[in-house]
């Protein structure tokens, strides 16, 4: 067999709001032109310069619904308010391209994704101290002091999930830890596992078994 390419992988990445998983992300797709943004179905209102189908698919919640009772969605979840999923296209459509997908999904979603996708590989991310949490949630223009507040306290819980993660990596220096997590999917890529994913994915296995 002739092995040309590294295969699709998906890579989730979770953290407390504030600890920096979009920013290392966005680094990881400038690196690599095979890298991209598992785009998600929200509930919530479009803000400021996002755009649809490309920050998030933006939908009402009838048609989030409609894509539940589908089975369009791997994973979805209630996130301060609004529901967020993962759609099955995303996942697809990246392995069957050697893409790796990077889904910057809350604890919910992520370990709903691992539970039914046991083949993606799962990052925490921790803040390097309590203190520099709350002054990072704080200093969020895009919230009110009461979403604030909520967004504090919801990461003290989702610190508790760091045990249901493949990986932890301190985000203490934005450059060391994105270098950390792109060490971490360039040898889980390379794993021998990783070659028959393509096949499954494409069979439609997947979502004949409900994953």
């Amino acid at each position: 067999m002739t092995i040309t390419k590294l295969p699709g992988l998906v890579a989730i990445l979770s953290s407390p709001s504030g600890t920096g998983k979009t920013t290392i992300c966005r680094n990881l797709i400038h690196r690599h032109n095979d890298y991209k943004f598992s785009i998600s179905a929200t509930t919530r209102p479009l803000r400021g310069k996002e755009k649809n189908g490309v920050d998030y698919y933006f939908v009402k919640e009838q048609q989030f619904d409609q894509m539940i009772q589908n089975n369009e969605l791997a994973e979805w979840a209630f996130v301060f308010g609004h529901r967020y999923g993962t759609p099955f296209t995303e996942i697809t459509e990246a392995i069957s391209h050697n893409k790796v997908l990077l889904c910057d999904i809350d604890v919910q979603g992520g370990t709903t994704l691992k539970d039914k996708y046991r083949q993606a590989v799962t990052i925490f991310l921790i803040p390097p101290s309590f203190t520099e949490l709350r002054r990072r949630l704080f200093k969020r223009k895009t919230d009110s002091a009461e979403q604030k507040k909520m967004r504090l306290e919801t990461a003290v819980k989702e610190l508790g999930y760091w045990h249901r993660y493949d990986y932890i990596v301190l985000n203490e220096d934005l450059k060391e830890a994105t270098n950390e997590v792109d060490m971490i999917i360039t040898a889980e890529r390379a794993k021998t596992i990783r070659r028959n994913e393509r096949r499954f994915w494409e069979s439609g296995q997947a979502r004949l078994l409900g994953l």
